[in-house]
């Protein structure tokens, strides 16, 4: 899956997930002052996938968002309002089988897990010309924060990312989970479960396992990569915010690929043998395999429903999910597509806008979620 935007959690608090991008080094810091969006923004059209009279329609979302942007969602919500069925994003939910008290038994186990072994810093653990890029972009984005030098460099380095975009008001959620929270429970809809469930059947010697694994060469290779985005590519970042938010799809699509991708960071995490030996393998090909089934299932069941995906897999995952979609004989439309083809006057019959809503659902601003 291209640019997939998956968070492991692992036990209650190890979150590895991190952006990725490997180029030479540049300038220890880069103040972008980048210019971003702001105020009511319409997002962009959803992809259509048909078969028959029975359509899906998919939301491509972005992350992350221009932070003081309000989605103008009309367009989703008129779908929502006919939908039978909304499927959430394709991606991946780690968990076990514990009550709440043996649960706060685990969770300090887990946030020590987040530390390096041995209480070792990032100085001791980090080769010293990535050191010292780390230490220049971290005074300048995280300040005096002592504490995230005990942390193992995944975590350290993406706590680094987030601080650089909400420097450049820049934010990961809560722009788009609220509306569609909103517009679902007015009608009583539940998502439809997507995420590939993984049990961890012995979370205590998991975690322990985890504490004991050192610092591997794709560990730094995202450590570094993700510094190479935090130097040099907000600039490009912003721009594909604004270009999500103004829906401009035709500029996305003409944009290199999002180069802040968790491929790297996350198979950092997938080779541990923590991982391995609970048989954490072949996820991409599962995540998709998951996704899919309940897409059928929906466009087999009901005439209208609607879904989530990361906009970067929908533009560039050409061997994915559209094009297995495409080869089972479903009918493919981006927005721009759409567009195009209604300017020109070329309907086809079929219905490419979405149907007209049944209810009327108010619009909120955005609180915090998805």
């Amino acid at each position: 899956m291209s640019a997939r935007t998956l968070a492991l959690v692992f036990g209650f608090a190890l979150a590895v997930a991190a952006p990725l991008g490997a180029q030479e080094a540049g300038p220890p810091v880069v103040d972008m002052d980048a210019v971003v969006v702001s105020g009511v923004q319409p997002g962009p059209g959803l992809w259509r996938v048909s078969k028959g009279d029975h359509v899906l329609y998919i939301l491509g979302t972005q992350s992350p968002l221009p932070r003081d942007m309000d989605w103008d969602a009309r367009e989703v919500r008129q779908v929502l309002a006919e939908a039978g069925a909304v499927l959430g994003s394709p991606g991946i939910s780690v968990g076990a089988d514990i009550g709440f008290f043996r649960g706060l038994t685990l969770a300090p186990a887990a946030l020590k897990a987040m530390r390096n072994p041995d209480g070792a810093t990032l100085e001791h653990v980090l080769p010293p010309e990535l050191y010292a890029r780390w230490s220049a972009l971290k005074a300048y984005y995280m300040g005096r924060d002592r504490g995230v030098e005990k942390k193992r460099p995944l975590i350290a380095v993406y706590e680094l990312y987030k601080a650089a975009l909400e420097r450049n008001r820049l934010r990961q959620g809560g722009i788009v989970g609220p509306v569609l929270a909103k517009a679902m429970k007015a009608r009583g809809l539940k998502s439809t479960p997507t995420v590939l469930e993984l049990k961890i059947e012995d979370p205590r010697q998991a975690i322990a396992d985890f504490r004991g694994e050192r610092l591997k060469p794709q560990d730094l290779e995202c450590f570094a990569g993700t510094l190479d985005v935090v130097e040099q590519d907000l600039p490009r970042i912003a721009a594909r915010a604004n270009a999500w938010a103004v829906g401009d799809v035709a500029a996305l699509r003409a944009m290199p690929q999002n180069r802040q991708q968790l491929a790297d960071c996350m198979d950092a995490w997938m080779q541990t043998e923590a991982a391995r030996k609970r048989g954490f393998t072949g996820i991409d090909a599962r995540i998709r395999e998951r996704w899919l089934a309940a897409a059928e299932k929906a466009l087999a069941e009901h005439r209208v429903s609607f879904a989530t995906m990361s906009i970067d897999t929908l533009l560039y995952d050409r061997e994915g999910y559209l094009a297995a979609l495409a080869a089972k004989g479903y009918r493919i439309q981006a927005p721009d597509e759409l567009e195009a083809a209604d300017e020109a006057g070329q309907a086809d019959g079929e219905p490419d806008a979405p149907p007209a809503p049944a209810t009327q659902v108010e619009d909120v601003a955005p609180a915090t979620a998805l």
